[in-house]
């Protein structure tokens, strides 16, 4: 069936209304009517091509909730109606040992497909996102939502923002008793400050900014560092279980690793241009410290957080838009101009 949808036909040209093809859903897919769609900095990087191997018609959006519509003869979990969600992976081979312990998103077989910008056999040969009115899904890949309606639009970011910052928390126990930091105060990050406070761990926002203290204290943080200040950092150090690193440039990530405990670690989440430069070597042997990354989440691990979201009443902070304001969101977005995630209405695909 041909759905309205926004997407760009190359790098240097700007995102257009579109007509795209979905499938009829097969035996174990569920069709989903969108209704709403986060706005991910991981969509501007692709359609601009900032990531190499972007195909195009590109249509991106991996932070998606809506109603089921249909849903394939061997599908179980879910019925017409109900509310659900897909995050940013559609398949995975289901033969390999991370699939088979839930690590979707480390798919050692085919590798996971992406909602966007994956291989597919559906035309056009990539797959096409969620800045559209319908998306087709394997039944494995589909999360429920059991927030209140009212919240769904607020719910569309834990796809992608909740997840990328609960794997990490919850792979390295976070909980009472742990000491956690989060760097940043964006997108990623508010999740990251609002997840780990309801984990219970005692948590430390920082920010390069004076004037967002008083925000990361309203987003849950019990602590708020300006890491620009020299005395405040210093008063820190040796002091953390985790840091969680969702910055997406380049730094000097000695500047945090010193503020680590013995064996603590800082986890990067976040994926810059170009690399960081070499920390040193000296920071991480002489506390047996560590760094590490993560990607995204399964979706056993994705389900999890949906439902201690609705159990804690926890959704992401949003501004709402029509998805023909999409241009405006992306160059908002690249000066950090959003608290702290845009979410197009569907609804507005209609007019398109």
């Amino acid at each position: 069936m041909t759905v309205n949808a926004y997407g760009a036909h190359a790098a240097d040209k700007p995102l257009v209304a579109l007509d795209i093809v979905r499938r009829a859903p097969g035996e174990h897919d569920v069709q989903i009517e969108i209704a709403y769609c986060g706005v991910c900095h991981s969509d501007l990087h692709t359609v601009r091509s900032e990531w190499p191997g972007t195909l195009y018609p590109c249509v991106p959006g991996h932070e998606t909730v809506g109603r089921v519509s249909a849903v394939g003869a061997h599908v179980n979990r879910f019925k017409e109606g109900d509310l659900v969600g897909v995050g940013c992976m559609v398949d995975s081979c289901q033969a390999c040992a991370s699939c088979d312990e839930g690590l979707e998103q480390y798919c050692e077989g085919s590798g996971m497909v992406g909602t966007y910008n994956g291989p597919t056999l559906d035309a056009p040969g990539h797959t096409l996102g969620g800045y559209s009115q319908r998306i087709v899904v394997r039944d494995k890949f589909v999360g429920k939502v059991s927030h209140p309606e009212d919240q769904l639009a607020a719910v569309a970011p834990l796809l992608c923002a909740g997840i990328t910052t609960w794997s990490p928390l919850k792979h390295w126990n976070v909980g009472p008793g742990k000491k956690v930091g989060v760097v940043g105060i964006g997108g990623l990050d508010h999740m990251g400050v609002k997840l780990a406070h309801a984990l219970g761990a005692h948590t430390v926002a920082f920010t390069t900014s004076e004037n967002k203290r008083a925000d990361a204290k309203a987003l849950g943080a019990d602590e708020v560092v300006v890491s620009r200040n020299a005395l405040e950092m210093d008063e820190h150090v040796g002091s953390f279980d985790m840091i969680l690193n969702t910055v997406a440039a380049s730094h000097d990530l000695d500047t945090y690793t010193r503020l680590l405990k013995r064996d603590g670690v800082l986890v990067l989440v976040g994926v810059p241009e170009h690399g960081h430069p070499s920390p040193s070597v000296y920071n991480l042997v002489s506390r047996r410290r560590a760094i590490a990354g993560s990607m995204i989440g399964g979706m056993a691990e994705t389900q999890e957080m949906l439902d201690f979201c609705a159990e804690h009443g926890i959704v992401a902070d949003i501004e709402m838009i029509p998805i023909q304001q999409i241009e405006d969101a992306y160059a908002r977005m690249s000066r950090s101009d959003v608290k702290y995630r845009f979410v197009i209405d569907s609804a507005s695909l209609a007019t398109t």
